[in-house]
């Protein structure tokens, strides 16, 4: 059971959480500053149950979306928007550097600048959404990728932050969104998402057919939401002239950046860890209808079940798992 350590923490019942692929990166050792027996998850709807004394804008009863940055509100980094940096105690702690959400309780630091209430018509699966992945993706792919109206787009990886990619610049007006994966059902949902086009990189040569698409010119925008110095390399391939790569994928070993072939090309490449700066507007978009966030979940799973859910997830090619949900079994807040 968590308990206060710092007079801006607040303690939550977790109603909902999540499993994200960072959670599996942590499982496979690319993670290593993780430490052992650490409690995993950073995203989480629940209702407070404590509140240290300094807190202000949060009380007992609230319900909340947990927000997979934590964010001291107060320093440089804070200061500019860039949440994910708090160097302050902040930034990506939860089921990272102290335990996380998939637990029945949590402790939230600097709970005043790191939870967000949750309207009344937008349902705990898809407030759930905006903990991380629609975040991530609009922030480090649509935003840091400069998606403007007109533009085609390549997002390569059609898993959950993928598919966010397409939902978020879809509200952009892009002239194309080109999705790249090797699982046929996560294409078809890419489709759904607002895709005008799939191609299966088993089935086909994705450079031949973007360059088709494109007239010969590459993509605008190219997206990376895998994670993998093979589909690093291809994104920047596939990336035209004065174009922009914006790279999601968490990489847990090296990818190669051939300079030598593209150093006059004009070429943004960006990375980021997400600040979660968009996440008021998000929930906006999402309780407005323009987001349809609760379709990202396609498992659910007991607490007590989460040895299943992990399997369920890491088999996602099987499976056809996206985002996979956790509800902790009801428990009074002595337990």
């Amino acid at each position: 059971m968590p308990v206060i350590v710092e007079a801006s923490d607040v303690i939550v019942r977790v109603e909902l959480t999540s499993i994200c692929g960072s959670d599996l990166q942590i499982l496979r050792g690319d993670v290593p500053e993780v430490p052992s027996g650490l409690t995993l998850g950073h995203e989480a709807v629940g209702t407070v149950t404590e509140a240290g004394s300094s807190v202000r804008r949060v009380k007992v009863g609230d319900r909340v979306l947990v927000s997979c940055i934590t964010s001291c509100g107060a320093c440089e980094f804070c200061r500019r928007s860039r949440f994910g940096q708090c160097d302050a105690g902040g930034g990506w702690i939860l089921g990272h550097l102290i335990n996380g959400t998939q637990a029945q309780f949590v402790r939230v630091p600097f709970a005043d600048t790191s939870t967000y209430a949750i309207p009344a018509n937008v349902s705990d699966e898809a407030m759930l959404m905006i903990a991380d992945i629609l975040p991530t993706a609009y922030e480090v792919g649509v935003l840091l990728g400069t998606v403007h109206p007109g533009d085609d787009v390549v997002v390569i990886g059609a898993g959950p932050v993928g598919l966010a990619a397409v939902a978020t610049a879809s509200l952009v007006s892009p002239d194309s969104i080109i999705v790249i994966d090797i699982d046929d059902v996560r294409l078809a949902m890419a489709k759904t998402f607002g895709a005008n086009v799939t191609i299966n990189s088993h089935l086909m040569d994705p450079l031949a057919e973007v360059m088709r698409l494109t007239s010969g010119a590459g993509a605008h925008v190219v997206i990376e939401a895998v994670g993998l110095s093979e589909t690093f390399e291809l994104a920047t391939t596939l990336t035209r002239r004065v174009g922009h790569l914006a790279n999601i994928g968490v990489h847990g070993s090296p990818a190669p950046l051939h300079l030598e072939a593209f150093w006059s090309h004009d070429i943004t490449i960006t990375t980021g860890l997400v600040d979660t700066f968009s996440t008021p507007t998000l929930i906006r978009l999402v309780a407005s209808g323009q987001l349809r966030a609760s379709d990202f979940v396609t498992h659910r799973f007991n607490l007590d079940d989460a040895e299943k859910a992990y399997d369920v997830f890491t088999r996602a090619s099987e499976t056809s798992a996206l985002k996979v949900v956790l509800a902790p079994a009801p428990t009074s807040v002595e337990a």
